[in-house]
C-alpha cells in the first residue's frame, strides 16, 4: 500500500524560505518518480517539481532557480525546498508518485498522492 505524508507548510512573509516534506512508504522511494504539484481554489493542479529514479530534475518556470526538489533514501522522504516565496506561492502543496508519466506538465494516469498541506504566503 503506497502512503505519503506531507509536512511543512504553513505561513511564511515573502522572501522568505520554507521547506515542505514527504514520508513516503509502500513502495522504493528512488527509484520511482516523485514531484510536488499545487492546487488553488478554483483552478487546477499545477506541477511544481519532479525528481526521477535518475534524479533528473524538473522545475516549472514560475519557481525555476527559487525552489529545489530533493529526496533522502536512507530517511524514504521527498523534499520540496522554497526560498524566496511569492505570495503566488500560496496554495495546496501535494507529494505525488507519478506512475504514468514523468513530468511537471501532466498527472495524467494513475498516481498516488499525499493528503497536501497549506502553504500561505502573505506579501
Amino acid at each position: 500500500q503506497v502512503d505519503l505524508l506531507e509536512s511543512g507548510g504553513g505561513s511564511a512573509q515573502a522572501g522568505t524560505s520554507l521547506r515542505l516534506s514527504c514520508v513516503a512508504s509502500g513502495f522504493t522511494l528512488m527509484i520511482n518518480c516523485m514531484g510536488w504539484f499545487r492546487q488553488v481554489p478554483g483552478k487546477g493542479r499545477e506541477g511544481v517539481a519532479i525528481i526521477d529514479g535518475s534524479g533528473r530534475r524538473m522545475y516549472a518556470d514560475s519557481v525555476k532557480d527559487r525552489f529545489t526538489v530533493s529526496k533522502d533514501k536512507t530517511k524514504y522522504t521527498l523534499y520540496l525546498q522554497m526560498d524566496s516565496l511569492k505570495p503566488e506561492d500560496t496554495a495546496v502543496y501535494y507529494c505525488v508518485l507519478l506512475t504514468t508519466v514523468c513530468t511537471v506538465h501532466s498527472d495524467a494516469g494513475r498516481n498516488y498522492w499525499g493528503q497536501g498541506t497549506q502553504v500561505t504566503v502573505a506579501s
